[in-house]
């Protein structure tokens, strides 16, 4: 699976509010054994989020976490947007969600707060342990909540531990070799794409030096080509040391 986080708010971009999104959910996937495949923070802007959203969808692999905008404000763009891209149909009122509001603002629902239960069709609650505002799902891979931390966590905490609890063990082997990126560049084009290959180089006190790193799912594919790594630092005489 390919996990996207979309985080929709113009007060992160012009610096009027801090993201707590991204770490929030970095670290929340790896409890579980899962890596964010790429996150984004985009404007209020119906054009943007659209494209974004198109983008997501087609990834067959993708599940989304969508942040923000679907309050009931005029910048709360993020349900009649996943309509139109996840449904291909307009908003249709949520009945349960409806009742919620009506019970929580009474007379004071009307005549804005109850639009936030205008949601896609086929649309699944998700439950705001706040103030029970829902937030929602689709084809249990693409899920929006809102922008305020405090209901969006806990939220997303639940979809994680009931949707993606169990991952494939995944493997990495790493090491710090006292030479340049150039020295290995040469072994590093033969890494097959099954194989995630990370270089970092590293400069301290004017000397050069990389942090190299594979990982994957098949632990004897990944040894062999490590293994290649290091007998090649070995032949030319390069120290190096391994991280666990």
């Amino acid at each position: 699976m390919n996990f996207y986080a979309l985080i929709i708010g113009t007060e992160i971009l012009n610096a009027r509010r801090e993201d707590k999104h991204f770490t929030f959910l970095r670290d929340e996937l790896a409890k579980h054994g899962h890596e964010l495949f790429a996150s984004f923070i985009v404007k209020d802007n119906i054009k943007l989020i659209k494209k974004s959203f198109e983008l997501i969808k087609n990834d067959e692999k993708s599940v989304l976490f969508s942040f923000g905008g679907i309050g009931s404000t005029p910048d709360d763009l993020t349900r009649e947007i996943s309509a139109e891209v996840f449904t291909s149909k307009p908003l249709v009122r949520h009945k349960q969600f409806e009742q919620d509001i009506i019970e929580k603002f009474k007379d004071e629902a009307y005549p804005h707060r109850i639009h936030m239960s205008d949601l896609p069709l086929n649309a699944n609650l998700l439950k705001n342990p706040v103030n029970n505002m829902s937030g929602y799902s689709l084809q249990n891979r693409f899920f929006f909540v809102p922008g305020f931390p405090q209901m969006a966590h806990p939220m997303l905490e639940d979809v994680i531990k009931t949707h993606f609890a169990s991952s494939e063990e995944k493997f990495r082997f790493t090491l710090i070799a006292n030479t340049s990126e150039n020295t290995l560049i040469n072994l590093m084009q033969k890494i097959p794409d099954d194989v995630e290959l990370s270089s970092l180089p590293i400069f301290k006190e004017e000397k050069a030096s990389v942090e190299l790193s594979l990982s994957g799912y098949q632990k004897s594919k990944l040894e062999y080509y490590f293994n290649i790594f290091c007998k090649e630092l070995d032949k030319k005489n390069i120290v190096f040391y391994l991280l666990e």
